[in-house]
C-alpha cells in the first residue's frame, strides 16, 4: 500500500526533516537511510525496525518488490520537490526511510565468539566510518567497537558509504576508553595497533604470528593516528609497508589491507 503526499509539511513525513540534522535524528530515536540499494537492505533483512519509506515515483517502481513484500511499512510517494523540500537539499536517488534504533549493545555483548573484530578510535569522517563497515562486511570481520569519539556509524553517509554494510554488521560502543583494550586482551584477543611508523613491523609477520587467536584490529584518528593510550594498552604494533611517497594509507584502506592479511589466516 502506498500513499501519495504532496505537501512538505505534512506531519506523516515529518521524521524526514531530520535527514541533514544527525543529532536531531538520535534525538528522536531514529536514523535515517539513504538510496534504493541501502533502503532495499532496511526493509529486506529486518534486524531493525523500519518505520517508513518516504519514494518518487521512479524510486517506487524501482523498489516495487520488497515494498510489496512490506505491507506493514508506511509507504509516502512524493514528487522530487516534495522531497527536496523536506530534506533540505536535492535527494537525486529519491529515496529516503527511516529506521528505529534499537537499544545500545554492550561491546562485550558484541564480540562474544569473535574472532575478527575491528577498533576505530576517533574516527571522526563518515565516509571512513562507512569504508570500514563495507571492509568488515567484504572481509567477514564479527564486528565493529567504536570509542565515544568515533561517528555514529547509523549516521546517513556513513550508512551510504558503507553501501548498508552498517545495517548488517554488528557494532557498539568501546567503553571506558581505551580500557577496553586491555578487557580485549583478557578475552584472549590479541590487540593489534596499526601505526605508519617505521619501528613498528610489518603487518604480514604480526598477523601470522597472531594466526591462532582471535585478533583485535585497532586503527586511529584519520590525522593523528592513534593515541598514546591507545597504542600502549595494544599488545602489538605493526605497519602496512608503503612507499616513501606518502606518510600514510588512508583508515578505510588499511582496515582493508589489514582485515585481508588477518582474515586469510584465521584459524
Amino acid at each position: 500500500m502506498t500513499t501519495p503526499l504532496h505537501d512538505p509539511s505534512d506531519e506523516r513525513i515529518a521524521d524526514y526533516r531530520a535527514v541533514s540534522d544527525p543529532e536531531l535524528a538520535r534525538r528522536h530515536g531514529i536514523f535515517i537511510a539513504e538510496g534504493r540499494l541501502v533502503v532495499r537492505r532496511l526493509l529486506t533483512d529486518r534486524r531493525f525496525t523500519t518505520r517508513s519509506v518516504m519514494v518518487t515515483e521512479p524510486a517506487c517502481t524501482a523498489l516495487a518488490d520488497v515494498l510489496e513484500a512490506r505491507a506493514d511499512v508506511p509507504v509516502y510517494v512524493v514528487p522530487q520537490t516534495v522531497m527536496n523540500g523536506v530534506a533540505g537539499f536535492n535527494i537525486h536517488r529519491g529515496c529516503l526511510a527511516v529506521g528505529e534504533r534499537p537499544a545500545p549493545r554492550p561491546w562485550t555483548e558484541v564480540i562474544a565468539g569473535a574472532r575478527v573484530v575491528v577498533v576505530l578510535e576517533r574516527i571522526a569522517n563518515a565516509d571512513n566510518v562507512g569504508g570500514v563497515f563495507r571492509n568488515a562486511a567484504a572481509f567477514g570481520a564479527d564486528a565493529v567497537l567504536l570509542d565515544p569519539a568515533s561517528t555514529d556509524p547509523l549516521y546517513r553517509k556513513a550508512i551510504r558509504t558503507s553501501m548498508g554494510a552498517a545495517l548488517g554488521v554488528s557494532f557498539a560502543r568501546a567503553e571506558p576508553w581505551p580500557d577496553v583494550l586491555a578487557a580485549l586482551a583478557d578475552r584472549g584477543f590479541t590487540t593489534l595497533a596499526l601505526t605508519p611508523a617505521a619501528s613498528a613491523p610489518p603487518l604480514a609477520a604480526v598477523a601470522e604470528a597472531a594466526a591462532a587467536q582471535p585478533v583485535a584490529l585497532v586503527l586511529g584518528h584519520e590525522g593523528e593516528g592513534l593515541t598514546d593510550a591507545a597504542t600502549a594498552a595494544c599488545a602489538h604494533r605493526a605497519r602496512i609497508p608503503i612507499t616513501a611517497a606518502t606518510d600514510s594509507l588512508n583508515v578505510a584502506t588499511a582496515t582493508a589491507i589489514a582485515l585481508y592479511e588477518v582474515s586469510r589466516r584465521i584459524v
